[in-house]
């Protein structure tokens, strides 16, 4: 590696040459990487080795990484208590023996591309980043004293759902995802990667600078795997000192060849963290998947004529009953369990017309199931909880947390590695930061941290844009 460091430390110098066909694009010193605005999103190209795809990710999200950087310090500190290097630390002891030899690589050059633009970014803290979510929705609750373990994450939800068959225009499969997280970290997540790697299969995912893995989980590949999920919600296993959810994850998406690979790479020393049920459409064979994974149980159904649906909940009895703490899918005051009822009213409604359309249809949904109206809440298939002045038990009212965006593809884009995604909630309401900060001061300490989500379009994005 020292002299694939040295070489590139020597590119370095060179000033990086603007990419073709797209404004306001830059490539890495070496032409492989570049990166692109369009419509809110960022779009990034890294190939080759693990160190060279590495190094021009860290190059390209520099300035990026170091604003994660920086406000993951302040907001974990006051959300835990803990400084942001406390839980770096666990990173460090818990995960590299569990972490195969490329993907240290591909987070040492990400640490060096992001040094070469002059920011002081480290491997440990892009490892610290990578297993964020891991880290304080999962490990840290699992290791408080009883005390602070009374004090429930805001972890991440979603709504996604992945069709096929009868249900679906032309029998294809199709597939939509909309991301709930707190505004504050949302606005990270804007990335759309094409990384083709050395070995193994291309991907095309959202994420967010300094990460390998996805994280919102909406990706295909060029072994046809169509993959989202919506999160576990109050799921509360977890091993230490196995395998993170983030490694798990990329390494699906890169070698996994069919639904039951992928099975197999996910559960394998898995850690419990970011407990998901995984929603994966095969486009070679029609079959869709639901992959509900737990800490000690996991269950898989399969069909090739249906849908599965995702919002926060799970089927499976064992994994509801002896994993999770009060998980109830029947009560529609809450977000799981009003989206239970609404998104199968949705896929009915749209039986047999279900497509890319559609599916943003059914992605912007804002019918409330418990007060019986349209309007958008915390319990809505696109999820507003900054709207509303009642929220679920567990939340805050008019906490600055919900949907940002939207994505859908079907079995055709697929196959060409695209998909349409917006930036923003998916039905066009828009967040303006300060405007709400002036509305609802107890956020205030938010006010370095938030950012707006005006209304964008849906756009189309496939690999090798730029190019």
């Amino acid at each position: 590696m020292g002299n694939a460091i040295f070489i590139i430390s020597i590119a370095c110098l060179l000033s990086s040459s603007p990419a073709r066909g797209y404004e306001n694009e830059t490539r890495s010193p070496d032409g492989a990487g570049y990166r692109f605005e369009q419509d809110g999103w960022t779009y990034l190209h890294t190939e080759g080795a693990p160190y060279e795809r590495g190094f021009q990710h860290g190059y390209l999200m520099a300035p990026e990484i170091a604003e994660i950087m920086r406000s993951m310090r302040y907001l974990t500190y006051h959300d835990t208590g803990e400084p942001f290097e406390f839980f770096i630390d666990a990173a460090v002891r818990m995960y590299p023996p569990h972490i195969d030899e490329e993907y240290l690589t591909e987070m040492n050059g990400i640490a060096d591309g992001a040094k070469a633009r002059g920011y002081n970014v480290t491997f440990e803290e892009i490892l610290g980043w990578n297993a964020y979510k891991e880290l304080i929705g999962y490990w840290w609750p699992s290791v408080k004293s009883d005390y602070y373990k009374k004090m429930d994450m805001e972890t991440d939800s979603c709504s996604a759902f992945i069709a096929t068959g009868s249900y679906t225009e032309g029998g294809e499969i199709v597939i939509a995802h909309n991301t709930w997280t707190v505004y504050e970290r949302a606005r990270f997540f804007h990335i759309i990667s094409d990384v083709v790697p050395e070995s193994g299969h291309r991907i095309l995912m959202q994420t967010a600078p300094g990460l390998l893995d996805s994280s919102t989980d909406f990706l295909v590949t060029d072994a046809g795997l169509m993959i989202t999920e919506t999160t576990i919600r109050t799921f509360n296993q977890y091993k230490g000192n196995a395998s993170p959810a983030f490694y798990r994850l990329r390494k699906a998406a890169q070698y996994a060849d069919s639904l039951d690979s992928f099975v197999s790479i996910m559960n394998d020393n898995r850690s419990g963290g970011f407990a998901n049920s995984w929603l994966v459409g095969d486009i070679k064979t029609g079959e869709i998947m639901r992959f509900e994974q737990g800490l000690k149980f996991f269950n898989v159904t399969k069909a090739t004529d249906g849908y599965f649906i995702g919002a926060n909940s799970v089927e499976d009895a064992r994994i509801r009953n002896f994993e999770c703490s009060n998980l109830n899918p029947w009560d529609v005051r809450s977000g799981v369990g009003s989206r239970m009822v609404r998104l199968p009213q949705l896929m009915e409604v749209h039986k047999g017309r279900i497509g890319p359309e559609a599916g943003k249809v059914i992605l912007a949904d804002l019918y409330d199931v418990w007060i019986e109206e349209e309007t958008p809440s915390s319990r809505t298939v696109e999820g507003h909880y900054e709207l509303d002045p009642n929220p679920t038990a567990d939340r805050i009212p008019f906490r600055p947390m919900g949907t940002y965006d939207g994505k859908v593809t079907n079995s055709s884009m697929a196959a060409n590695m695209s998909f349409d995604a917006r930036w923003g909630a998916p039905s066009g309401i828009a967040f303006d930061a300060d405007e709400f900060l002036e509305e609802h001061p107890q956020f205030g300490y938010l006010k370095r941290y938030l950012t707006s989500f005006p209304t964008r379009s849906w756009n189309r994005f496939t690999i090798g844009m730029g190019e």
